[in-house]
């Protein structure tokens, strides 16, 4: 297969993006994200990919393939194509965060300690955050790729007058179909709240794209943050471990609108790393522990009125997973709405590494 240049017509004048990727156990997709990131055309990318203590061979994975001992296939469910990137590249460590004059930059960061995702993504930030030319931060889970436009478009899409706090895109499923809507920004239902999908489920080709105004929130599955919210709002909230802090983290914007940029698809394989629900796929008890664990805890910060409504809504699920034999999913909405130890096999799970922030 004939191998593409890893920075085909960039100059120092080419707009800038950074990109922040927390990997956790990611060794079967992260390849796939870094390939797809690396064909970006008309942008300048300083990639930092931060590993959480994976207890795979995540990093060992991502050495041998920026080494070129290993060879790289593009997966066949992809809807576009993709020529692999001329091998050997450097893996940049924490010294480097400025772009060179041309070219991408991927730099690995090892934090030694599984705190979340929003500590990864913080960590991310404040070291792409140290290089001025960086003016917007994309964040990007690892289990994505990602057409070749859609990180030049994030870098150049009109800010508006106002400037904006947070980007988001189209987010599809990359089920086989990839036309199926995972998000297109997120709204939330106070009275409980539950947080929603604007355009869940609907055709890409036939679904236009949302009102901005009218969202509540950006996926953290792909988030670009402009410099002018970071500094403002700061870090992401680390206290969730997973889930809710992109939604609290908006909240903070105040005056600096959300925005939407039509051009920024990413294809998402969901659920890989925690068992997120997906088509054909029901929601693992690690994530009803959390989801709905935080769901409690974002009720109370932002909208304590409505803790009972919360309470209730889990207690329905808890209710319609157990009238469906998944005993494992109810225990773990009901310990999670309560705050509650969690069951076994989540705790075993976190605690085979070295985990903070999650059961606190």
């Amino acid at each position: 297969m004939e191998t593409a240049p890893l920075s085909p017509g960039l100059t120092s004048a080419t707009p800038t993006l950074g990109v922040v990727i927390v990997t956790f156990n990611s060794a079967d997709v992260i390849l796939d994200c870094l390939e797809s990131l690396l064909g970006a055309t008309g942008v300048r990318l300083a990639i930092t990919v931060v590993d959480n203590a994976s207890l795979d061979d995540t990093v060992a994975t991502l050495k041998a393939w920026a080494s070129g001992d290993t060879a790289y296939t593009w997966p066949e469910d992809v809807a576009f194509a993709h020529a692999p990137v001329a091998k050997p590249l450097t893996l940049h460590g924490a010294e480097a965060a400025c772009l060179a004059e041309t070219g991408h930059r991927v730099t690995l960061l090892e934090t030694g300690v599984n705190g979340g995702f929003a500590a990864g993504v913080n960590h991310g930030l404040a070291h792409l955050a140290a290089c001025a030319e960086v003016d917007r931060f994309w964040i990007l889970n690892p289990d994505s790729v990602v057409p070749p436009g859609t990180a030049a478009a994030f870098a150049t899409a009109p800010a508006g007058p106002a400037g904006f706090s947070l980007m988001g895109g189209r987010v599809i499923y990359l089920d086989g179909q990839s036309d199926r809507i995972q998000i297109d920004g997120g709204l939330i239902d106070r009275r409980f709240g539950i947080t929603r999908n604007c355009h869940q489920h609907q055709t890409h080709a036939e679904t236009p794209p949302p009102d901005p105004a009218a969202l509540d929130f950006i996926t953290g599955a792909s988030m670009v943050a402009s410099r002018a919210f970071y500094e403002r709002a700061g870090p992401l909230p680390e206290e969730y471990f997973l889930y809710f802090e992109e939604v609290d983290w908006a909240l903070k914007r105040g005056d600096l609108p959300l925005a939407y940029c039509a051009e920024g698809i990413v294809y998402h394989r969901a659920g890989t790393a925690i068992g997120s629900v997906k088509p054909g796929q029901p929601a693992s008890p690690f994530s009803l522990y959390f989801m709905h664990r935080n769901r409690l805890r974002f009720v109370r910060r932002h909208f304590p009125g409505s803790v009972a409504g919360a309470v209730v809504y889990s207690l329905m699920k808890a209710a319609q997973f157990a009238a469906k034999g998944y005993g494992a999913g109810a225990r773990a909405v009901l310990a999670g709405t309560f705050n509650r130890r969690p069951p076994e096999a989540i705790r075993h799970r976190l605690a085979q590494g070295p985990t903070r922030h999650a059961f606190e």
